[in-house]
């Protein structure tokens, strides 16, 4: 087979059973080959750099790093590898913000096996693809995007502080998952409590679920029940 027509794809999803799908979906063509699975966003940045594969199918709801920030890093150290995003909601309030990124294409989970077959062709060769359930316009984002003034106020590194101390993460373990001091972690909480005006931990939790940065089902998971409002 020609070179420039094999794809390399890494899958990025937490979820092991949707990993195993998408791999013998996507096994069974001829011309893509899955090189490695992440299942954090953090591990899918450092499996990018080992594996460079062509395309990286990132779900944007991850742990530890979100897809987005996941994707914000890759691209960086990356440019050459192409993002397609998967999201589990119809109209996600980080549809635009993912491709004025840079990322490739943007698909719902709802997608069929042949329209995701097709993104992943369509953006090796330098297209964008956008999943018809998600190529409506600003009006078509949800409520959540009401919040994004404010998270983009944030500075990377805070969005990764953010979401930790939203996943149940303590100073201490954020200093040692991010290769920082706890005084510096304590920094970027005391900066991310000013820049949202939320004083408290509950708080930005919240915060962090109605911006999209983590679904409700993780903390509800650590929490064991249903998160109250």
């Amino acid at each position: 087979m020609d070179s420039s027509m094999h794809i390399t794809v890494l899958l990025a999803e937490d979820h092991a059973v949707v990993r195993k799908g998408f791999r013998m979906l996507l096994n069974n063509e001829r011309d893509i080959e899955v090189v490695g699975e992440a299942s954090t966003g953090r591990e899918a940045a450092a499996m990018t750099g080992q594996l460079r594969p062509a395309v990286v199918l990132m779900d944007i709801s991850m742990p530890q790093l979100n897809g987005i920030e996941a994707a914000r890093h890759i691209l960086r150290d990356f440019p050459q590898t192409k993002i397609l995003f998967l999201s589990a909601h119809r109209s996600d309030a980080y549809i635009e913000e993912a491709i004025a990124m840079g990322a490739a294409g943007f698909l719902t989970k709802q997608t069929s096996p042949r329209i995701l077959l097709n993104a992943i062709r369509q953006i090796k060769t330098g297209s964008c693809f956008l999943s018809p359930c998600a190529a409506g316009g600003p009006d078509d984002l949800p409520a959540a995007a009401a919040g994004r003034p404010e998270h983009e106020k944030l500075t990377p590194r805070e969005a990764e502080v953010l979401q930790l101390i939203a996943e149940g993460a303590a100073n201490k373990q954020i200093a040692a998952d991010l290769g920082i001091s706890i005084k510096t972690v304590e920094k970027h909480r005391d900066h991310l409590m000013h820049k949202l005006n939320i004083h408290e931990t509950a708080g930005l939790t919240r915060y962090a679920i109605h911006a999209g940065v983590i679904e409700c089902s993780a903390v509800e998971y650590r929490l064991g029940g249903p998160l109250r409002f």
